[in-house]
This record gives C-alpha cells, structure tokens and sequence, in this order.
C-alpha cells in the first residue's frame, strides 16, 4: 500500500469539499421547494376553510328557511281540514 502524498491528500480533501457544497446546494433547494409547497398548503387550507364557513352559513339560512316553509304549510292545511273536515279524513288516512 502506497502512502499518499500531500498533493493527493488535499486533492481527495477538495473532492469532498465540492461534494458537500453540493449536497448542500441541493437541500437548499428542497427547502426552498418545501416552503414553496408549504405556503401553497396553507394559502389553500384558508380557501377551503372560508368556503367551509360560507356553506355552514349557507346551510343555516336553508334551514330556517324549510322550517319556515314548513310552518306555513302546516298552517294552510289546518285551515283547508277546518273548512272541510271530508279533506282531514283523506289527509289523515294518506
């Protein structure tokens, strides 16, 4: 086995050297593509929270609304079964 010599001790010293800043070269730029990907996420939960929040409202508001709805329709059909007890019969028997 052949001792190296100086010159090739720092040769294979700057190969490694070149190889770090490379490999950190390239992990700079997966961070930098992670936060990238990161804030795209974040800016895409918010959306998706705010349209979860307009659809809750939304929701609400159709609710009441039924119910309403649903209200005056009981109140019109008391009021035909009182005027024809007949029509209260077939309601009832349906």
């Amino acid at each position: 086995m052949t001792a190296l010599t100086g010159l090739e001790k720092f040769s294979h010293l700057e190969d490694k050297i070149y190889r770090t800043i490379e490999l950190c070269r390239t992990l700079k730029q997966q961070k930098d593509h992670i936060e990238q990907e990161m804030l795209q996420l974040r800016n895409e939960v918010r959306t998706l929270s705010e349209e979860k929040e307009s659809l809750s409202e939304q929701i609400e508001r159709l609710i009441a609304e039924r119910d309403a709805i649903r209200t005056k329709v009981e109140s019109m059909l008391e009021a035909i079964a009182m005027l024809d007890p007949e029509t209260t019969e077939i309601l009832q028997q349906q």
